[in-house]
């Protein structure tokens, strides 16, 4: 289907570029020429502008009655943050693609502007049966604001990708809703990162929820993805890959130290988890690999946007061959959350045992807010989808026992290092 794919939807750029597994007719190429992104049009030597995007989407729009754009949110300057849904009606199982939180890492997004074309023009039986089963909610230029001043903040300054807690950002809170209202069963946020050769330098890097918290289930699914899909599809194109945040010997790959990659609740793969999505990072490798790719720019950029596109059909592929393990997990989480007594995780990671003092185990049954803190935090709480009683006084109880159990601690508990508000432990409920 790839072959089908690139002679029938990328025209010009099929040489240069390969794509993910949806595929579209040679008759649809030869009727009506696709939209193809401004990275298309030029082989790779530029990234696609923020008009081009937006009359590219807008296209395919009209092209496919499976798409749908919608507006949710606006940045600090004025740009739209935009959400495009891709599938043939209600399905069970739902895929968001994050693409380019940081703006200075464009490939993602060039990789998910194009998949999201290819799905939408696909006219082969497998996309077709993938879309009738499978939701894709795209996000495809997380920062807009950044990736038009080629900065990893927003307008404000902000790592965008460590607001998934306190909600302060335009783009952090529209992410919120989103995850809030469509509940994605799968988080894939896609990024790239700059090689610190010999140690940390493969072309892909990827890394599932860390944080203690991520219920064993959904754990274990998001490591399969990248450990079972994501990295050896890498390999079978090509690809060098590894485990992110982890420098390794280059000549036996046993891990030397952590660099990055904990468990901190406030970065999305992490946040996916307590969610209950089955969360992962993706990051291609921005610095060049060859000597071709040193001479000519558009070489590199190629190579990082096929990176992506291989780690997407790999996503797709686990998506279809594991349904059913993976709604089971994420239901699994969801519903567990009410009844749940064990411990909260207030530090960790699943490679760092958490200190004694991090550990809440006996936590308290919720959180009392006065009503100063309430009115502070109502609005984050309620993009979190953390349910909160509210009191005649104007006061609130915020219970442990519901589906984002330990997402309250988190938001609430003093001990918590990226709490929202100092919430009074209420013992006995």
């Amino acid at each position: 289907m790839r072959a089908r794919l690139r002679a029938a939807v990328l025209s010009v750029t099929a040489a240069v570029l390969a794509l993910p597994f949806v595929a579209a007719p040679e008759s649809r190429a030869s009727a009506t020429a696709p939209p193809r992104t401004g990275f298309e049009r030029s082989g790779g030597a530029r990234w696609t502008g923020e008009a081009e995007e937006q009359r590219f989407l807008a296209a395919v729009d009209r092209a496919s009655d499976r798409v749908s754009v919608t507006r949710i949110g606006t940045t600090g300057q004025g740009r739209p943050l935009r959400l495009v849904t891709v599938g043939t009606g209600r399905t069970a199982t739902r895929l968001l693609l994050v693409c380019s939180q940081h703006g200075d890492e464009p490939a993602g997004r060039e990789a998910c502007l194009t998949t999201v074309r290819d799905l939408a023009l696909a006219e082969d039986a497998e996309t077709i049966r993938f879309l009738s089963r499978t939701t894709v909610l795209v996000v495809p230029t997380a920062n807009p604001d950044g990736r038009a001043a080629n900065t990893r903040t927003n307008a404000d300054g902000i790592d965008i990708n460590r607001d998934h807690l306190a909600l302060e950002t335009a783009e952090g809170r529209a992410l919120a809703a989103v995850q809030r209202d469509h509940r994605p069963d799968v988080v894939h946020d896609l990024h790239e990162y700059d090689a610190t050769p010999p140690y940390y330098d493969k072309a892909l890097l990827s890394l599932w929820p860390r944080n203690l918290n991520t219920h064993a289930r959904v754990h274990d699914e998001a490591r399969t993805l990248s450990e079972a899909y994501v990295r050896p599809a890498a390999e079978r194109a090509g690809h060098s890959s590894g485990v992110y945040g982890i420098w390794t010997d280059p000549v036996t790959g046993e891990p030397l130290k952590q660099v990055a990659g904990d468990g901190q609740e406030r970065i999305l793969r992490n946040t996916a988890g307590l969610k209950h999505s089955v969360g992962l990072l993706v990051e291609t490798r921005i610095t060049p690999l060859t000597e071709e790719e040193k001479r000519d720019t558009a070489v590199n950029n190629r190579r990082r946007v096929t990176t992506h596109l291989t780690a997407l059909d790999s996503a797709f592929a686990y998506v279809t061959e594991r349904r059913g393990a993976v709604e089971a997990a994420t239901t699994a989480a969801r519903l567990a959350g009410p009844g749940d007594r064990g411990p909260v995780y207030l530090g960790g990671a699943d490679n760092d045992p958490a200190e004694p003092a991090d550990i809440l185990r006996d936590p308290p049954c919720g959180y009392r807010l006065t009503p100063a803190q309430y009115t502070d935090v109502r609005d984050e709480l309620a993009l979190h989808g953390v349910r909160a009683r509210p009191r005649g006084d104007g006061s609130a109880f915020v219970p442990l026992g519901q589906s984002r159990r330990a997402l309250v601690a988190l938001l609430l508990d003093a001990r918590a290092a990226y709490h929202l508000a100092e919430g009074q432990p209420v013992i006995a409920c």
